[in-house]
């Protein structure tokens, strides 16, 4: 029983640390993951490096984007940030 109340603070400590930061991050990676799988053409999107731009086509894990100058860029789907509504 001492055991356990000495260790009860690090326990409290894991809890916390579990709710305040993994939780949130596995939730937002999660919607992450099913914006790229829900990506239609079309859809006007950015990239993880800024690019602005439309969907041209999609492939399983590659996405053909086409910029305002008519220029066409392949990238992964792990490279689209968010979609833009609108």
């Amino acid at each position: 029983m001492e055991m356990l109340v000495s260790l009860s603070p690090i326990i409290l400590m894991f809890v916390i640390f579990y709710f305040l930061l993994i939780r949130p991050q596995q939730k937002r990676q999660k919607q992450v993951r099913e914006m790229q799988s829900d990506l239609q053409k079309g859809d006007d999107i950015v990239t993880i490096g800024g690019l602005h731009a439309k969907v041209h086509a999609l492939d399983e894990g590659t996405v053909v984007l086409i910029t305002n100058d008519g220029a066409k860029l392949t990238y992964d789907r792990s490279a689209i940030r968010e979609v833009k509504q609108g």
